[in-house]
């Protein structure tokens, strides 16, 4: 924050002490800032303005509450902006989780997507070039097999069927 002596009259006799005047409006000003908005979109995902990526706005609006709280004291207010964000150690560690979970449902969706299109395509080929006739159920059995291989975490081990698929 820049900030000036703009009405020494009022810093001077208006409020006891203007420096400790400006550092407790100023913290509370960003307490009500940050309490206002969301840290980023994980938080909220329809947000229109977070903390994180609001910018000049988060900016224009931290301005705009300094002002008005350091006016008794004189004080103009002739930039403020926020440098940096951080939580406190102690939520860090759960936003961090959270956002590690938000990756890992994301990629997890785009296997699946990505896993169905291929058992998709793969049913297809075999049905257009007449390589075999899948009935209702063998078609449930080998979606099931090729999503447990396609989607799952460890390489797929080959099981060798020696009955029929009924049995």
């Amino acid at each position: 924050m820049v900030w000036q002596v703009g009405d020494t009259y009022k810093a001077a006799y208006d409020v006891q002490n203007y420096d400790s005047y400006v550092k407790t409006q100023s913290e509370a000003a960003v307490r009500l800032l940050t309490g206002s908005f969301a840290y980023d979109n994980l938080e909220d995902e329809n947000a229109s303005i977070t903390l994180r990526e609001g910018g000049a706005k988060v900016n224009e609006i931290l301005e705009k509450e300094l002002s008005e709280r350091l006016a008794p004291a004189g004080i103009i207010i002739k930039e403020a902006r926020i440098s940096h964000l951080a939580y406190a150690s102690e939520i860090a560690g759960a936003m961090l989780q959270r956002q590690q979970a938000t990756a890992i449902v994301a990629a997890r969706t785009k296997i699946v997507e990505g896993a169905v299109g291929m058992v998709e395509m793969a049913l297809n080929k075999l049905s257009e070039r007449q390589i075999v006739e899948l009935d209702d159920d063998k078609k449930a059995a080998m979606v099931s097999n090729l999503l447990v291989v396609l989607c799952g975490e460890r390489g797929a081990t080959p099981v060798m069927n020696t009955g029929t698929l009924y049995q």
